[in-house]
């Protein structure tokens, strides 16, 4: 049986996620690092995202036996969490304050996770629609 998200969790997902997002974008936006570093913190999180929704996808087809292959699956998983390592490594050798650094991690993580709750919403969403019209 599938059941529908609430609005209230939906709506709190695309808060979390526009918060996150748009945080971190206003932080590159207006932070001092040079071009190359703005374009390396962008890319880390666009690949951050697709990675995770990706990860979220592979795992919930595996659960409703979409069938899924191992190298995929371990793809997806290795991505994930290359991007984390690749924020963490840049931060690390970033020039910049610790409380910067913490804004960047945690704004990453936040709309990482943010991405994955939307993703699951409107899957559940399609799968409840899907199962409603079939009765």
């Amino acid at each position: 049986m599938n059941q529908k998200p609430s609005s209230a969790f939906i709506g709190a997902s695309w808060v979390a996620l526009g918060a996150g997002l748009i945080g971190y974008l206003i932080g590159l936006w207006r932070s001092d690092m040079m071009l190359s570093e703005k374009g390396y913190y962008f890319t880390v999180l666009m690949y951050g995202l697709f990675s995770v929704v990706s990860l979220q996808k592979a795992v919930r087809d595996r659960l409703e036996g979409v069938p899924v292959t191992d190298i995929y699956f371990g793809l997806a998983w290795f991505s994930s969490l290359l991007s984390i390592l690749l924020l963490g490594v840049g931060l690390w050798n970033a020039a910049l304050l610790p409380s910067e650094k913490g804004f960047y991690a945690f704004s990453f993580l936040l709309a990482l996770f943010a991405v994955i709750t939307v993703q699951k919403n409107t899957r559940d969403n399609q799968s409840f629609k899907k199962s409603d019209t079939a009765e």
